[in-house]
C-alpha cells in the first residue's frame, strides 16, 4: 500500500539533482530551493553546517523506490 507523500514532478527532480551532486551537496539560493526545503520538511533532505542541501537515508531510500523504481 502507498503510505507516503507524494512528490510533485519538480520535487521529484530536485531529488534527483540532488543525488547527482553526491556529497558536494546543493547549494542553497538555487531554482529548486524551494523543493529541496520542501524535501527537507519531509526529511529526505537537510542542510548541513555549509548551508548546502545534502541527502538523508530516507532520501537515498526514496529516490531508489520514485526514480530509479528499483524493489525495496
Amino acid at each position: 500500500m502507498w503510505n507516503e507523500p507524494y512528490l510533485e514532478t519538480c520535487c521529484r527532480s530536485a531529488l534527483h539533482r540532488l543525488k547527482l551532486s553526491g556529497n558536494n551537496g546543493r547549494p542553497t539560493g538555487l531554482r529548486d530551493d524551494p523543493c529541496l526545503r520542501r524535501l527537507e520538511g519531509m526529511g529526505l533532505a537537510r542542510t548541513d553546517h555549509n548551508q548546502r542541501f545534502a541527502m538523508t537515508e530516507q532520501g537515498h531510500a526514496r529516490h531508489r523506490t520514485e526514480i530509479l523504481k528499483l524493489p525495496t
